[in-house]
């Protein structure tokens, strides 16, 4: 059994996986030490583990789950990783977007992979057929979109994030609505459709908190796959350990 940490702007999560399987999934706003306690006593056969954290952790936590696993890994930008990563600044690349490649080359071992998060920030990110991560591109997120027209105008009302009722926006709620969720929607599509003329044999997979807003908009073959973080976590953990041995 493998102990995931997935530590991002919005959630953070833990994951434990048995073999292939996620067979377990917890989401906090803050993970402290005695969540992890709990969750390592209730499964006293964990034995390794990684973290991924783009957000501050605390040092004793890394301390306490070192002590208690016989291998636990910290994610950064010298950790080995199952593909060659040909980002001009490798060191700079974010955890999530790197974890999230890995997972569809993965899962798409052979093919051409662009990998979409739709988070915070919506991020693309491309890996070719010869296993190679090539970059891709960062956009803002959808509640960032929605609170950047409040922020910066005088009179746009801040919008909670909710599905259109209609393309055409009746008031100015349903117009910033149907800006921002179908305007995204139609900036993905048309991403999809420029690297996929650059790729033709191109996989894609969409994956994010705001994957839900998204997926029926696009109507474009693609593979939705909710925990692609935690998965790509776990093939860097499997890589490693197969390593040290």
């Amino acid at each position: 059994m493998y102990l995931i940490l997935d530590l991002g702007n919005t959630n953070q999560k833990i994951g434990l996986f048995d073999g292939d399987r996620l067979i377990r999934l917890e989401q906090h706003d803050r993970l402290n030490k005695d969540v992890l306690k709990d969750f390592l006593e209730e499964f006293p056969e964990l034995r390794a583990g990684i973290i991924s954290a783009v957000v501050p952790f605390q040092k004793r936590y890394k301390t306490y789950l070192q002590d208690r696993l016989d291998c636990f890994l910290e994610l950064t930008g010298k950790t080995p990783v199952p593909l060659i990563n040909r980002y001009r600044t490798p060191t700079r690349l974010g955890k999530d977007r790197l974890a999230s490649a890995v997972a569809g080359s993965r899962m798409f071992e052979g093919f051409p992979v662009l990998v979409i998060s739709a988070g915070s920030c919506i991020t693309y990110d491309l890996v070719n057929s010869q296993n190679e991560y090539l970059g891709g591109a960062i956009s803002p997120g959808l509640g960032m979109r929605l609170r950047s027209m409040h922020t910066f105008t005088s009179k746009l009302p801040l919008v909670s994030l909710s599905n259109p009722e209609n393309v055409i926006g009746d008031d100015t709620r349903n117009s910033i609505l149907s800006g921002v969720v179908n305007g995204t929607a139609a900036e993905i599509k048309g991403m999809i459709l420029t690297y996929r003329k650059k790729f033709p044999n191109l996989q894609v997979m969409l994956s994010g908190g705001d994957m839900g807003f998204l997926e029926k908009r696009l109507k474009i073959r693609i593979f939705a796959y909710p925990n692609l973080v935690i998965t790509g976590l776990k093939y860097i953990l499997e890589f490693n350990l197969q390593h040290a041995q």
